[in-house]
């Protein structure tokens, strides 16, 4: 890794509770769907594929759910992620990579990006180069899922929530703040435990609405056949939203 490579993986671990304690992160997301309507997705459209390249794989929950069907790497630019998700699920192949630049030298039959990982690239010229990482690990045919922000989160007042944890309950207070100029969604997080500790998060994501993921996509060779709502159907409502594409070479 670089050394802006590290520096944004200590940004990221940083605004983030859950990149800080990953076994946490996998007890809260447990009843996530995200891996079974990329299989959905792929099963309409690349039913054929046998191998897969998760970009952005996080503890690798997902990518385990599809190492049951796939021959699978994964990548992620956080190393305390990716130490996690070895120790946890050590028949995975899970690599330390910055999907803006890495390049494994050989192409994949499904390529996905999940759990809003792309909602981190925030700069243009940054999602372009992620959008053309993928087309560097495409063949003709290649289908790519990414699941993203589509629409941003607002509310007008905070909203509270229990959540269990290992560590005990916690309440959690959630606000959001919406920038238009930049499209960054923050999220902000104040978790209260009853044991009496405390912590905070701030979680930047970039909105990307379909025609501009259609746009990147189509300047990396992309042709976009389908978006649809968090559960693979229509209509598209957000915030977030899946983009199903095919690689034309």
């Amino acid at each position: 890794m670089s050394s802006l490579d590290i520096v944004e993986a200590q940004r990221l671990e940083a605004s983030n509770l859950f990149y800080r304690d990953p076994a946490m992160y996998d007890d809260v997301q447990d009843d996530s769907d995200s891996a079974s309507v990329c299989l959905g997705l792929i099963d309409r459209y690349c039913p054929d594929a046998r191998t897969l390249l998760d970009f952005g794989c996080g503890t690798g929950r997902d990518l385990e759910a599809l190492a049951q069907r796939f021959d699978c790497i994964g990548i992620d630019l956080q190393p305390g992620l990716v130490d996690y998700a070895r120790r946890a699920r050590s028949a995975l192949d899970i690599r330390i990579g910055d999907m803006r630049t890495i390049r494994l030298g050989h192409t994949a039959d499904v390529l996905v990006c999940l759990g809003n990982s792309l909602a981190y690239v925030h700069d243009n010229t940054d999602v372009q180069a992620t959008f053309q990482t993928f087309a560097a690990h495409a063949h003709r045919g290649t289908l790519l899922v990414v699941c993203s922000p589509v629409a941003p989160i607002e509310s007008p007042s905070p909203q509270q929530t229990r959540v269990e944890t290992r560590f005990g309950a916690a309440t959690v207070t959630i606000s959001y703040e919406w920038d238009l100029r930049t499209q960054i969604n923050t999220m902000r997080r104040d978790w209260a435990f009853d044991s009496g500790d405390e912590c905070h998060d701030a979680i930047q994501r970039r909105v990307l609405g379909p025609r501009e993921l259609e746009l990147y996509a189509l300047f990396a060779r992309f042709e976009v056949l389908e978006i649809v709502n968090e559960t693979g159907a229509l209509p598209v409502l957000g915030p977030g939203a899946y983009t199903v594409a095919r690689y034309q070479g």
